[in-house]
């Protein structure tokens, strides 16, 4: 029997700000390691007997990202699905459903969040292979996580009677939406709660016979997405009428809560989900004092704190239980026990037409990136990174101009019916209306400084009439 990990790398992690932007959110960030939460995922899986290459569920923003940060770890997907729109996890799970029973009639899911922590690894395969078994069985299987402590951000997973022949394995009684404190103190008193981690196995047939049951509009929506669906490049994006169309509801709502075969596997595997600065600092390492830094920081007399700094030098003196976390643009200070305030942030940003909640000075293009100097009335300066043997797309801009001078590296430059070739130090000119293009030819990264200006300097005046990534 093959399994098949369905990894969704969708949502925007605001609890996470000013680290976490919608164009960049937490999955893909490296916030407990080295690597990327997306990458540690897909690794935790990886070499399994029986175990397939991933498929990835994400936002077309996040497309090349993901693409890359797969390639980095030496892992080719199964295939990544692209979401034209959020529209929750049960049909972002019914079209990969669709997708791999297209593939194979009989495959078996193993749907993962790309942005949780599993610190025993050997735990969780042993639940992976207990909840193999309750699905031969012909169950959908959750995944409980024995609880710790009387936590009230998590739904709660209520267990039934065991069943036959699958050992720590029981139906599932009910589901419990998040408690109040004292609530959650009586479930661990009382024995047999599990916390909903959000991770499920079944057959995709099964799956999708359960939701044409329940949900029987997200079940059409997602098949018509992915029957209606196109290649793209390495992608598969999924149509948008139709899946936009869908109803947007999770899995526990839509299925798990309604069907008669749920079932539950008790997982004490090291969990967390990440869900704020106060569970990173839960799951990160800490110094005598319970604090945990990253970056250049300087503590004295600081306990129980979490402090991460980006891009400067962040001294904190004589406090207790903060949360410190610095950005290039942006700096946050909380106190640990008002952390899931920090959505407030977000939306007075948004409310504000801001950019800090959308993505950082540094954006990140298939390409390569870009990184915001400095900006001013009427001009802006970008240091620009392009990649071995990547180019920009061939565009024009209505209302700006462009200086570029070359750092290090060799440029080819399309500038109207002008192709020519920079080498450090060298600098060209872009005129207000002129088609042009930037490449890098050579074997070591391309970097420039551009300096814009301009009426208007956004983003958004750009006209491209050609791109080699099929962007609009």
């Amino acid at each position: 029997m093959k399994i098949y990990p369905v990894i969704l790398s969708g949502g925007a992690g605001t609890r996470l700000w000013p680290l976490s932007r919608a164009v960049l959110p937490k999955q893909l960030l490296p916030l407990v390691a080295d690597k990327t939460m997306l990458q540690e995922t897909a690794q935790r899986v990886a070499g399994w007997p029986g175990v397939m290459a991933p498929l990835v569920v994400c936002g077309n923003d996040h497309r090349f990202m993901v693409a890359e940060q797969l390639r980095e770890i030496g892992i080719t997907p199964l295939g990544i699905l692209l979401e034209p729109v959020g529209r929750n996890t049960a049909p972002a799970v019914a079209a990969a459903a669709n997708y791999l029973k297209s593939i194979d009639p009989e495959a078996l899911m193993l749907v993962l969040p790309a942005d949780h922590v599993i610190e025993n690894g050997a735990a969780f395969r042993d639940a992976v292979e207990r909840a193999v078994t309750l699905v031969g069985q012909g169950a959908l299987a959750t995944f409980g996580i024995v609880p710790k402590s009387p936590e009230t951000g998590y739904g709660y997973i209520r267990r039934g009677e065991a069943v036959a022949h699958c050992g720590d394995c029981y139906k599932v009684a009910r589901f419990v939406e998040k408690p109040d404190a004292a609530t959650a103190q009586s479930f661990l008193d009382e024995g047999g709660y599990y916390w909903n981690s959000g991770m499920f196995m079944f057959h995709a047939a099964r799956f999708l016979a359960e939701l044409q049951e329940h949900a029987p509009a997200i079940a059409d929506a997602a098949e018509k997405a992915v029957s209606t669906g196109y290649r793209d490049l390495d992608f598969c994006r999924l149509d948008e009428s139709a899946f936009s169309d869908s109803p947007s509801d999770s899995i526990d709502y839509a299925v798990m809560e309604k069907t008669s075969h749920a079932a539950v596997v008790p997982a004490d595997i090291g969990w967390n989900d990440v869900g704020s600065w106060s569970a990173l600092w839960e799951v990160q390492p800490k110094d005598a004092n319970g604090n945990a830094q990253r970056g250049d920081v300087y503590l004295d007399g600081v306990t129980n704190s979490l402090v991460r700094a980006e891009s400067r030098i962040v001294a904190v003196v004589g406090v207790d239980n903060l949360v410190v976390v610095e950005t290039q643009d942006a700096v946050l200070v909380t106190h640990k026990d008002q952390v899931q305030r920090v959505k407030q942030v977000v939306d007075h940003l948004k409310s504000k037409s801001r950019t800090e909640h959308l993505h950082h000075t540094k954006v990140y293009r298939p390409w390569g990136h870009y990184e915001g100097i400095d900006a001013g009335d009427r001009f802006q300066v970008k240091r620009i990174t392009v990649k071995p043997g990547e180019k920009l797309s061939l565009q024009m801009h209505h209302h700006r101009a462009e200086h570029w001078v070359v750092v290090s590296g060799t440029a080819r430059v399309t500038c109207g019916d002008k192709v020519s070739l920079l080498s450090e130090n060298e600098s060209t000119y872009i005129p207000i209306g002129m088609n042009h293009r930037l490449e890098n030819p050579g074997k070591l990264p391309l970097h420039i400084i551009e300096v814009q200006s301009g009426s208007y300097l956004g983003e958004d005046d750009i006209v491209r009439f050609e791109d080699i990534y099929k962007r609009a």
